[in-house]
């Protein structure tokens, strides 16, 4: 009998599926700031945040705060008109996990009311202003989630009307300091005939300096050891000190260079700086003028851009789960969770690496740029790309670190992951370990070099076959010493190392083995 294919009438059907459940794992954060508003939302997977929509609006609500401190309708209708394109996302999302917060301007503004009530009526939400401490605070959290130091730290934001200063250890904020001074502010003030001359530098500067004043000795005497930059204008001045062939670093004498090459321009609509992104010319003069009074004032030696600030510190104040873990190994677990690396293995070959730069540190000085960290996170991902395919697996490996984000490590750091794990088997790519824009080239080929010896000796994948092994360095020839007689015994692994010798001879770098 032919089956009957027809659909069943209404009468025959049983009860429809239940309406999907609301996205019980996905926040949303919406930052309401002075100069854009941004909403950044995220999924939780695998013990860690997977980044799953940013929208970011230039909206300068700073520009529409006159001098009697009145928003005006122009720019309350702009904050109004990005809000309603934020407001299509927010639909599926549970109120529990949306939290939306407006800074400096919506501060100061008297008549913030007008614009919080319409506000809230697109979005359908709550909107909070925070205070400039607490903003401060949330930026800190934000950076300590996602940048990892075991230091005291000095973390620096450049909003459009304000910037904040906090020095903290770990998760805790130690010192908070909102001040009064912020790119759209400054630009409206200090650039507002458009030029870019020494004049206005010198006039923003010197009022950003006198603003930083307050607050200098009290932060200096706290001290810290390490600076972050978590805003736009810090993200640009990295951003063209790459792109003009300098290292990743900020100091008083790269932003003061730089300073010069945008006085060479002439006017705000003429800059054309090598790195300097589109959108951030608007704004660019006047945080680089707050910038330069900062890294005078609190006498900052160089500075690095944060992985996160106020989004993430608000995103990670609703993960109790996620918070107070050291964010570098949360991201490394998460990673070999999510592409099925072998554990055990990736610890042995871990072990292994650090064990032979534990009889090389007091010859090579694996520790700078926390040189061993990377190792280790190196040696813990080296077969990220095996789920894909085996034959090229350390290129895939490579190319998922390149296009993930990764809480913990800066660009630079990032960067030197990828280049360990490309290069930990098979031929090696100098030109690869040689794109390095904080580490020292030397230190990567030196990390490279024993990461690759490590993945060789563990090849067993057993702790009892791993060889007891010592290594010496005479400047950068490295020899490397086995058990008599375990060579002969263990022919393969006797291959493997003199198939290693060739590799490394080929790329310039001398390995003698000797039993």
């Amino acid at each position: 009998m032919d089956q009957d294919l027809r659909a069943p009438d209404h009468a025959e059907t049983s009860e429809l599926p239940p309406t999907p459940l609301q996205h019980q794992d996905i926040y949303a954060v919406l930052d309401l700031g002075s100069n854009s508003f941004h909403m950044l939302m995220v999924k939780v997977v695998g013990g860690s945040v997977q980044v799953i929509g940013r929208v970011k609006r230039k909206v300068r609500l700073a520009s529409g705060l006159n001098d009697s401190l009145v928003l005006n309708k122009k720019a309350m209708t702009r904050g109004w008109e990005c809000l309603a394109l934020f407001a299509e996302r927010l639909q599926d999302i549970p109120s529990s996990n949306i939290r939306i917060v407006g800074t400096a301007t919506l501060r100061l503004a008297h008549n913030v009311k007008v614009f919080l009530t319409e506000a809230e009526k697109i979005l359908g939400h709550h909107i909070e202003v925070i205070s400039g401490e607490e903003e401060a605070r949330l930026i800190y959290l934000g950076v300590a989630h996602t940048s990892s130091c075991n230091s005291n730290r000095l973390v620096i934001d450049i909003g459009g009307a304000s910037t904040e200063v906090v020095v903290g250890f770990g998760f805790a904020p130690v010192k908070l300091a909102s001040l009064n001074m912020g790119c759209v502010t400054y630009l409206d003030r200090y650039f507002d005939n458009g030029l870019l001359s020494e004049e206005n530098f010198a006039n923003a500067i010197a009022a950003a300096e006198i603003e930083t004043s307050k607050i200098a000795a009290e932060f200096m005497q706290t001290g810290w050891e390490i600076a972050v930059g978590a805003s736009g204008t810090v993200q640009a001045m990295q951003e063209i000190l790459v792109a003009q062939g300098l290292d990743e670093v900020i100091t008083l004498q790269k932003l003061e260079a730089i300073m010069q090459q945008a006085v060479a321009c002439g006017e705000v609509n003429l800059l054309n700086l090598v790195g300097l992104a589109q959108e951030r010319k608007q704004v660019f003069a006047s945080g680089l003028a707050v910038l330069i009074a900062l890294f005078r004032q609190l006498n900052i030696q160089g500075m690095t851009l944060s992985g996160g600030a106020l989004r993430e510190g608000i995103l990670y104040g609703m993960l109790p789960q996620l918070q107070h873990i050291d964010v570098r190994n949360r991201t490394i677990a998460s990673l070999m969770v999510r592409y099925y690396i072998d554990e055990q293995h990736a610890k042995r070959v871990a072990e292994m690496a650090l064990t032979l730069a534990a009889q090389l540190q007091a010859h090579w000085n694996l520790s700078k740029f926390e040189g061993l960290d990377m190792l280790r996170a190196g040696a813990l991902l080296h077969e990220l790309g095996l789920l894909i395919e085996y034959k090229n697996h350390h290129h895939h490996g490579a190319y998922i670190i390149s296009h993930t984000e990764l809480p913990g490590f800066t660009r630079a750091q990032q960067q030197l992951l990828m280049a360990l794990v490309f290069n930990h088997r098979a031929d090696i790519q100098r030109e690869i370990i040689a794109r390095q824009t904080m580490t020292s080239v030397l230190l990567a080929v030196r990390l490279t070099r024993l990461l690759r010896l490590a993945v060789t000796l563990s090849m067993r994948r057993k702790h009892e076959a791993l060889p007891e092994v010592t290594i010496s360095a005479q400047g950068e020839i490295l020899t490397l010493a086995l058990p008599l007689g375990f060579l002969d015994q263990h022919p393969l692994m006797r291959a493997e190392l003199e198939q290693e010798i060739q590799y490394q001879h080929q790329a310039g770098w001398q390995l003698l083995l000797k039993s």
